[in-house]
């Protein structure tokens, strides 16, 4: 399981036009539209019981929290050239960070265990990539946009890659 962001429209079609630019030029296992996120945090395999306890905990982490800004801060990759993951960065925002700690806090409150690994906000494009070497093509950078939804997510590995289920989700206030 894992809580995360959910991309709002606009910005999801943009980062959309940004992977099928990228796809021309990278080799990889392109993650699906349906499937792009933020993560917040991730909590790894839970027993059922403490799903509701983690519906709970993201409940809390967002009463009163505002949108979350959303801009595009370039490309990365976690792992090798020939292998790596992909990623669009978020850039930082005091609101973002703020949900992201309050979130944390509250799964720890609750004595629920998940990876504690320094936040770094960003939205994975592909998987098992091959980076070419030298400059990308311009590349069409996904606008401003504000995140509405934050969401407990279920995932279940399957032959041709994860399937999320969504169980809770909350509003962020306007």
């Amino acid at each position: 399981m894992f809580t995360a962001l959910e991309l709002p429209e606009r910005f999801a079609d943009d980062v959309s036009a940004l992977a099928r630019r990228l796809e021309a030029v990278v080799e990889g296992r392109f993650v699906p539209r349906e499937a792009r996120h933020l993560t917040l945090a991730f909590l790894g395999d839970v027993p059922k019981a403490d799903a509701l306890v983690a519906a709970d905990a993201l409940e809390a982490a967002c009463a009163e929290v505002p949108r979350i800004p959303l801009r595009a801060a370039g490309l990365g990759t976690f792992g090798r050239q020939d292998d790596a993951t992909l990623w669009l960065g978020i850039a930082r925002s005091p609101e973002l960070e703020h949900l992201a700690a309050r979130l944390r806090k509250e799964l720890a409150a609750r004595e629920l265990s998940f990876d504690g690994k320094p936040f770094k906000p960003h939205v994975t494009l592909a998987r098992r990539a091959r980076i070419p070497r030298g400059n990308l093509p311009p590349l069409p950078f996904p606008l401003a946009n504000q995140a509405e939804t934050a969401t407990l997510f279920k995932s279940t590995l399957r032959r041709d890659g994860a399937a999320y289920e969504p169980l809770r989700s909350v509003r962020l206030v306007g």
